[in-house]
């Protein structure tokens, strides 16, 4: 029998910076990100470290009087961790480590962990491990810390490289074999996709960590793992989905998130495959974060990437009943300016949401407000598509309003 052990939390720290590109706002925004990603791989933020720099160190990524703050700290309260916002080079993590002495990872490095946590599926452990291969090669040298101080004399260089080439070749050659895997079950996908003959396919998309699961969940009947916490959906979840008599495919996908790996964005574009092929498009937007408009410019651009922003798609402002405009009080004394987090959701709606028209729509998934309007938005476009594509079809599903009327 298994003996139960508490599970303790790594102590970590993040390091930012603030720049001109960067605003102190921008960083505590990234930071806080961070913060809820590290606690997401089993972390605990026990301090935040942020220095004003017009552009990152190219040894050590934050200046030396600053990194001696983090490393005096890091040593007095046992830290094992170091996390950097942005992700550093080969050189950095490994001059970094070296100052430190403790575990060192960036942002990219992070949000692969959580990721290989999270892969449920061979696929998804397939595309992680080909992302934790393409990001391992490049920083190979730093891990070989046992050869740093040979400082050459005869007989000394040789065995060294010659590991390290022998380790660049198995990782070149472990991607290769992970490319060839995923094409094989991009085929095998393709295949069921096409199986499922031309019913309208409809897809989530949208930031992770904003309810698309949820929603996903409480429209199709099913039970799609859905947890606070970032990336919990991995794996493409497809389901069929009737709204009134009309059949179509509901599909849930990954989050995005700000700052996505480059690596990830190419190892999971397969998964993102629903996406390209679908006919609808559902962008769930949590209306109750405060970078909402943020998140939504990071979902639109890794949808460019994919060659699917053209898509019809309808505006899905999720968490209304989480969503609180900070209050605001005139005072003549002091000339505060109103901004848009004071804005109450009629304000907002009158604002480029307005634009929009039919297609935002404003609901809360978790407590089932104004999911009537939901379905009969999604409806009306899964219909019109439809019958475009079978014109004969066309008696079959009446307006939305003529099925309620009768």
């Amino acid at each position: 029998m298994l003996e139960k052990k508490d599970i303790n939390l790594e102590k970590a720290v993040l390091i930012g910076i603030v720049t001109k590109d960067q605003d102190e706002t921008r960083s505590k925004e990234y930071l806080d990100e961070l913060e809820f990603l590290t606690y997401t791989a089993g972390g605990e933020v026990v301090k935040r470290f942020t220095q004003k720099m017009d552009m990152p160190n190219p040894k050590t990524f934050i200046g030396t009087g600053k990194m001696e703050d983090v490393r005096e700290f890091i040593e007095e309260n046992h830290v094992g961790t170091a996390i950097f916002d942005d992700e550093l080079s080969a050189a950095q993590e490994r001059n970094i480590s070296k100052i430190l002495n403790c575990k060192v990872l960036d942002r990219t490095n992070l949000i692969l962990d959580i990721f290989a946590q999270r892969a449920q599926t061979s696929y998804a452990r397939t595309q992680v491990e080909l992302a934790q291969c393409e990001y391992l090669l490049p920083r190979l040298r730093g891990m070989w810390t046992h050869l740093e101080r040979q400082k050459g004399g005869i007989g000394m260089r040789g065995p060294g490289e010659t590991e390290i080439e022998t380790d660049r070749r198995i990782v070149r050659d472990k991607i290769a074999l992970l490319k060839d895997r995923i094409k094989t079950i991009d085929k095998q996908m393709s295949v069921q996709r096409g199986n499922r003959g031309a019913m309208v396919r409809v897809a989530l998309v949208g930031y992770t960590n904003v309810g698309k699961s949820t929603l996903m969940n409480v429209i199709s009947k099913s039970e799609v793992f859905a947890e606070n916490k970032l990336f919990a959906t991995l794996d493409t979840t497809v389901r069929k989905v009737v709204i009134q008599n009309l059949p179509f495919l509901l599909s849930d996908t990954v989050g995005f998130i700000r700052k996505l790996p480059t690596q990830l964005v190419e190892s999971f574009k397969s998964t993102l495959d629903e996406v390209r092929e679908a006919d609808l498009l559902l962008h769930v937007v949590d209306i109750s974060h405060p970078n909402f408009e943020e998140h939504i410019d990071s979902v639109n651009k890794i949808l460019g990437e994919i060659e699917s922003i053209n898509k019809p798609t309808i505006m899905v402002f999720n968490k209304i009943d989480a969503y609180k405009p900070e209050p605001f009080e005139s005072d003549d004394e002091f000339d505060i300016e109103r901004t848009k987090k004071h804005y109450s959701l009629d304000e907002w709606k009158k604002t480029w949401m307005g634009k929009i028209g039919e297609n935002a729509l404003f609901i809360s998934a978790i407590n089932k407000e104004n999911l009537e309007d939901f379905r009969k938005r999604v409806y009306n476009e899964v219909r019109k598509i439809h019958i475009t594509r079978f014109p004969y079809n066309n008696f079959l599903y009446p307006d939305y309003d003529d099925i309620i009327d009768s």
